[in-house]
């Protein structure tokens, strides 16, 4: 059995995930009255538990398709199609796309004013006690207030606004590491690439070559390809 995105709930519904690991970017299966005990990965694109395999985001069919053909006819095989198609073979996980989208909705305004307060600020060398001062409280009561308003602490929230302007500058400029780093915040390259690689699961580099706008030249050389790969020989 087999699901992509949501698809998952109608697997949780009929009492096929009990136990098991899955994923899903649709509603939670865990949330259904019959679906209990269920181990949710969220940060992975495709769960292979044994007769069950389970497919993240909505075009994480290609993966699930590519999962199956290796199934029955060997990774060789595998690997012919996805190169015919362009489609990375696999080893991709959710997290490489995932967006950090900051909880606003609290309801905290001291907290919310912090969090723009760190967005316009973020490349800053900021400590706790600076936030706390912008938010008007204690440094224990902001860090409380904090962590429950976003579930994390503040040092975390800061990496994870640094490291989605590092993705930002990664994919759209041709900057080396070093400099990404510092104008993301980090004197330390090293540091940055730990964390960059602890977040989202691909060192700095690996990133860019995944995803960093590709050149006109770069398409038109795919699109050639393809072309000539299905175009007849001379004499047919």
């Amino acid at each position: 059995m087999c699901s992509v995105c949501a698809g998952a709930f109608l697997l949780a519904e009929a009492g096929l995930l009990a136990e098991r690991v899955a994923t899903t970017t649709g509603p939670s299966p865990g949330s259904s009255r019959r679906a209990s005990r269920i181990a949710l990965a969220t940060d992975r694109l495709l769960v292979e538990d044994g007769d069950v395999i389970t497919a993240g985001g909505l075009m994480a069919w290609t993966d699930l398709g590519l999962k199956l053909v290796e199934r029955l006819f060997g990774p060789a095989i595998m690997l012919t199609v996805a190169r015919y198609f362009l489609v990375d073979p696999g080893g991709r996980e959710q997290r490489f796309y995932s967006v950090f989208s900051p909880e606003l909705g609290h309801g905290d305004a001291a907290i919310r004013k912090v969090q723009r307060w760190l967005q316009a600020r973020s490349a800053e060398t900021i400590a706790l006690p600076a936030m706390a001062a912008c938010a008007g409280l204690g440094e224990r009561t902001f860090l409380r207030r904090f962590v429950k308003a976003t579930g994390l602490r503040p040092a975390q929230y800061l990496q994870h606004l640094r490291v989605g302007k590092a993705r930002d500058l990664l994919e759209r400029l041709d900057l080396s590491i070093a400099e990404v780093a510092w104008k993301v915040g980090y004197g330390d390259p090293g540091a940055f690439r730990k964390i960059f690689q602890r977040i989202l699961g691909l060192s700095p580099g690996e990133y860019r070559r995944r995803f960093a706008v590709a050149s006109a030249g770069g398409l038109e050389r795919i699109f050639c390809c393809r072309r000539n790969r299905s175009s007849p020989g001379p004499g047919r």
